[in-house]
């Protein structure tokens, strides 16, 4: 009977699975101390950064940030539902498969979901079909005038929508399919007693998953027909902020080192068609963060190629934030007389598209600054100036910072050292200004969060250990969210490996992937001694903080505000000075 897993069984499960063993079945990997390196399967990378915890059952990239348990690995790499991964790593280990606990409610989600994509592969197939039939020829004869061939028309699925308000709503009642289904696919849409088709006289471009999975369609309208385009609404399997249209195609991709992201369906058609891999589109949104984080996991940088028109470049400039929220490198494609990628291929070439330059985002975001003042007035070089320093506070190189500040020095008129100032650095410290991360270390500990988090990471991942004796750590003594809620989940009695698997939040899951990877062996090997110190840090930093906020008061006009403030830090100091002198 369907359901789910006993739990009990799938706690053994991952205990006994040897996630070094289940990897090394996949990529080849070096122990280095009590830690296993290699090439992340995920993104493309030249030097590893993919580690794998023998102790605690569990992988993470430093890199793209990529981690989870035994299972989720299996999943990832053969694309598979979590159910089967189990199945497939029970049988690595030599484990019975046991009856699967009913689950009522689970199980309707599961059979409703199954259901809807059945429904959807169906439509498409339909769809798909009805364009080499004499009824969908409307729609054949405009792709062919868009300069689609047919190979390209079966590689993507396209189909056709009749004009006929009920041809696919009988076509999936007479597959088995109820109308109430039908609906909830987003297939069709009731009115009073009735229903009809959701797209009617429409270019149908299928959305695909990473699994192969149709989850929605996209359709273009043929003729006045508004609006242009149509999307499938939000459904129990397809949320448009979550996925990009083709990334069927991407995954398939081996060594990609770019994605380009375009505007629109007709764009990712005729990108790929011309020969140039790794063109998605966004689902008739704006970019959102989930997506960024989506591209983020197959490729190390990805070039926007938006539309010409200011529509587009304003699109363009949002976009560049997104990325830049999730940390992922973005360059922009600026096609001349605001020519969208579809356009610049039918019209100027295939040769003519891939002669024109990426360009950084902060070039960009400056050029399109320029455009808004009169360079020709001293006013307008100066707010250009001022405005472009806000932007150049962002640059990490200082190999980029110099270059840019030669240009706006051309640009403006104004020194580089002038430049400087407004941004707020000195000619002493650009070498030292917001310089690139470093790479990690061996230790696998990247040294990126401030110094009290550094301090509760560590003494999380002592927790991860389970060797601390009970009582030694609260939750209450992490200040991140992320930390507090991964102490609570350890203190509950949850491993690392339950943590990862069962995180509903992408930072969570990061923030657990990165913490059970930093101890070296030195700190496993004084779990007790290190956690000691740890605390220790943390009750100093307190202290420290609760002097600063009081020394504010010792200035207060009020007498006696000022002199209980003046006792109290006094007393603060002492506490302090003990504290320093017990780690010393």
């Amino acid at each position: 009977m369907a359901g789910r897993f006993p739990t009990a069984w799938l706690d053994e499960l991952y205990a006994r699975a040897d996630i070094v063993s289940v990897v090394s079945g996949y990529l080849s990997l070096k122990k280095d101390g009590r830690r296993y390196w290699g090439l992340c399967p995920f993104h493309n990378e030249k030097t590893p950064s993919f580690s794998v915890n023998a102790d605690l059952n569990l992988y993470y990239c430093f890199g793209c940030k990529a981690g989870g348990n035994v299972v989720q690995f299996i999943m990832e790499m053969e694309r598979v539902t979590f159910q089967e991964a189990v199945k497939i790593l029970a049988e690595k280990t030599h484990m019975t498969v046991p009856e699967m606990q009913e689950d009522p409610d689970y199980e309707r989600r599961r059979s409703e979901r199954d259901r809807l994509l059945s429904a959807n592969r169906e439509a498409a197939r339909f769809f798909h079909d009805t364009i080499w039939k004499p009824e969908g020829k409307f729609v054949l004869d405009y792709l062919h005038s868009r300069g689609l061939d047919d190979g390209i028309i079966r590689r993507f699925g396209l189909g056709a929508a009749t004009e006929q308000w009920d041809d696919l709503l009988k076509y999936l009642t007479d597959k088995g399919f109820t109308q109430r289904e039908i609906v909830l696919a987003g297939l069709a849409v009731e009115k009073g007693d009735h229903a009809y088709d959701m797209f009617r006289t429409r270019a149908m471009f299928p959305i695909i998953d990473q699994q192969g999975n149709v989850l929605g369609f996209g359709g273009r309208a043929m003729g006045d027909a508004k609006p242009k385009y149509l999307n499938t609404s939000d459904t129990p399997v397809f949320n448009k902020r979550k996925g990009v249209y083709a990334i069927n195609l991407v995954k398939k991709l081996r060594d990609l080192k770019r994605i380009l992201l375009v505007e629109g369906y007709m764009d990712v058609v005729a990108v790929t068609q011309a020969g140039i891999q790794g063109a998605v589109a966004t689902l008739g949104t704006s970019l959102t963060n989930e997506q960024a984080r989506l591209l983020k996991r197959y490729v190390p940088e990805v070039w926007i190629a938006y539309d010409g028109d200011e529509a587009g470049q304003m699109a363009i400039e949002r976009a560049i934030g997104i990325f830049e929220q999730e940390d992922v490198p973005v360059k922009v494609l600026s096609f001349p007389d605001k020519l969208d990628p579809d356009e610049m291929i039918r019209q100027r070439g295939v040769e003519a598209f891939l002669a024109v330059k990426p360009i950084g985002a902060v070039t960009y975001k400056m050029s399109r600054l320029r455009r808004q003042y009169d360079l020709e007035t001293l006013d307008g070089r100066t707010e250009y100036a001022k405005k472009c320093a806000q932007i150049l506070k962002s640059v990490k190189e200082p190999v980029e910072m110099d270059n840019h500040l030669e240009a706006l020095s051309v640009q403006t008129g104004f020194s580089k050292e002038v430049l400087m100032a407004q941004i707020g650095i000195s000619p002493e410290s650009i070498g030292q200004h917001k310089q690139p991360e470093k790479r990690k270390d061996y230790s696998g500990n990247p040294r990126r969060l401030p110094q009290t988090y550094k301090t509760e990471q560590t003494l999380l991942a002592l927790m991860g250990l389970g060797t601390l004796p009970e009582g030694t750590v609260k939750e209450d003594d992490f200040n991140l969210p992320q930390f507090r809620s991964i102490a609570g989940a350890l203190l509950r009695g949850e491993t690392p490996a339950k943590i990862m698997a069962e995180a509903e939040k992408e930072e969570i899951r990061q923030a657990a992937g990165e913490v059970f990877t930093i101890l070296s062996d030195e700190e496993k090997a004084n779990p007790a001694k290190v956690a000691a110190d740890c605390l220790n840090k943390l009750h100093i930093q307190r202290i420290e903080m609760q002097i600063e906020k009081l020394r504010e008061l010792t200035n207060a006009e009020d007498v006696n505000v000022k002199k209980n403030a003046v006792l109290e830090v006094v007393r603060l100091q002492k506490e302090l000075a003990r504290l320093k002198n017990q780690g010393r």
